[in-house]
């Protein structure tokens, strides 16, 4: 524990100095091994509160890349949190794309696939999609009654979404 805290300070202080040079490197060498604890939340925080979209894409390609399945209870509570909707659904997307299994959290995907703007539903689609094999006949139905009473009271932009996206879940 005592190492993965020194690691998490020492990730903090590099992200800190905002040293381009350093910070790919961190990125670069925290994608070689598991992430430790806390690297997640650094990272999304860092990504949260910064404009230089050079970091930006190393961050996002970290997180895309993510191949640890453990790293995505981690992930999953930076997507809870209070972000802006940007990061939200950079998070959102590389659940997708990592190619993890997010299956156990389908039905928080489908309370933000209902809840969140069209293009973080597109990515929670595709989330709910690629986790389908992963979901019992009672899950996919239980995430279907989600989306059928949350798409009541929504707006219509989602109309034909909502519409396959429980097609795929059938």
């Amino acid at each position: 524990m005592i190492s993965s805290e020194n690691k998490r300070k020492e990730l903090e202080h590099i992200l800190n100095k905002e040293n381009f040079v350093k910070i790919t490197g961190a990125i670069k060498q925290l994608r070689d091994e598991t992430p430790f604890v806390g690297a997640i939340g650094l990272l999304v925080s860092f990504y949260n509160g910064n404009d230089n979209s050079s970091v930006k894409r190393l961050i996002k390609d970290f997180f895309n890349d993510l191949k640890d399945q453990s790293s995505c209870s981690e992930v999953m509570a930076e997507i809870k949190k209070d972000i802006k909707p940007e990061t939200r659904r950079m998070l959102v997307s590389s659940c997708w794309q990592s190619g993890l299994n997010y299956a156990d959290y389908s039905d928080y995907f489908a309370y933000l696939f209902l809840s969140e703007d069209y293009m973080t539903a597109i990515e929670c689609f595709t989330v709910l999609e690629s986790s389908v094999q992963h979901m019992s006949k009672v899950k996919r139905d239980a995430i279907i009654k989600i989306i059928r009473e949350g798409s009541q009271t929504g707006t219509s932009e989602k109309t034909a979404l909502v519409l396959e996206l429980i097609s795929v879940l059938e």
